[in-house]
């Protein structure tokens, strides 16, 4: 990658994370107006700095999604931004499908343990929203189970966006506690950029790989 490509990049990244640190920050404090203008430039941000990385198609398209679904749900149209968020997963889902792994029945059986559990406690508050909510929580648990096949990296990172929207969960079942939003928003950032980073770092190794393989071997 050429040298103006990595500056570019580590300042994309930069204002990424600057612009999460913001948002957390605005969080904590219920700053209104910077609460919603720093969400409105995360995913963009992250999007920005993929491209910069050689982001696949498939994967560009789950931050537009999640951008979009930020957006709807800071506009207060909630089907429509979980809607979004669940066409984001769906890309996740197929890029790191298409991608090799090393495929475990225990991250299953674990990550399906999680889900049974989150969804018992908690159906009996959520009412009429069980079903969408335990359909939702079942692709989020299908996102973390399929990224931690791929890298550690994005493994923590679907985790961690499954933490974060259980969190949301939990505030749906109407069992909040302080600190919940941050920890949510904190959690949130940190398994987008994870998520990216660990497929994007694979998808990078890959293509210098098979440049060296079709250079051949160096003679001294």
């Amino acid at each position: 990658m050429r040298l103006t490509s990595l500056a570019a990049g580590r300042r994309r990244l930069t204002a990424y994370c600057a612009a999460a640190v913001v948002h957390v920050a605005a969080v904590a404090v219920d700053a209104k107006i910077l609460k919603v203008a720093s969400k409105a430039t995360l995913m963009p941000l992250l999007l920005s700095w993929s491209r910069t990385q050689q982001a696949s198609p498939l994967l560009q398209a789950a931050l537009l999604a999640s951008t979009a679904g930020d957006l709807l749900l800071e506009t207060n149209f909630q089907l429509a931004g979980i809607a979004a968020f669940a066409a984001a997963h769906a890309c996740y889902l197929a890029v790191l499908l298409s991608q090799p792994g090393q495929r475990s029945w225990r991250v299953v059986a674990a990550y399906g343990a999680l889900w049974a559990a989150l969804i018992a406690v908690l159906s009996r508050d959520l009412g009429s929203q069980r079903v969408a909510v335990a359909a939702y929580a079942l692709l989020l648990t299908a996102t973390a189970i399929v990224s931690r096949w791929h890298s550690p990296r994005s493994g923590a990172g679907g985790a961690l966006f499954l933490f974060s929207d259980a969190l949301i969960a939990v505030r749906m079942a109407g069992h909040d506690f302080p600190g919940r939003s941050t920890l949510t928003m904190a959690a949130y950032a940190g398994g987008q950029y994870l998520l990216t980073s660990g497929v994007t770092d694979q998808r990078l190794r890959r293509s210098a790989d098979q440049r060296l393989r079709r250079q051949g071997p160096v003679i001294a």
